[in-house]
């Protein structure tokens, strides 16, 4: 059965935040704030918590910006990504799950993107504002 995830897109001064995964699935790529949607909560909600558990930073703003159908990774789920405002200076809160979040321009990103965070870019340079791209 597939599951449903969540990603945090932080853009400030055409930089995206994204840290070195470890330890899960995808590990050795780059990603952003995200994670599994939990029983009860929103789809901003578990953007405004997994960016907060993972970065310590506070959403002031979300826009979904993406959909896609994900079978990667031996794992199967509908991603909901959103470009995000937040206040505050990135931490890594969970060492252990992360490298440290560091801040790449759009136009020199790490190499090793994880699929998910790569569908979504490809998603945002051809969207038109407000629009919601569905990838399958």
């Amino acid at each position: 059965m597939p599951t449903v995830g969540v990603g945090a897109m932080v853009l400030r001064n055409n930089r995206v935040m994204l840290g070195e995964r470890k330890g899960s699935h995808g590990a050795g790529s780059y990603a952003w704030c995200g994670g599994g949607l939990e029983f009860g909560e929103s789809l901003e909600e578990a953007v405004a918590r997994e960016l907060e558990q993972e970065s310590g930073l506070v959403l002031t703003r979300a826009e979904l910006f993406c959909v896609s159908n994900i079978r990667e990774y031996d794992r199967h789920y509908i991603d909901f990504e959103f470009l995000v405002e937040a206040t505050g200076e990135p931490v890594n809160r969970e060492p252990h799950k992360s490298g440290p979040w560091q801040w790449y321009p759009l136009d020199r990103l790490p190499n090793k993107l994880f699929r998910p965070v790569e569908i979504a870019l490809r998603s945002h340079r051809r969207r038109r504002p407000g629009q919601v791209v569905y990838n399958e």
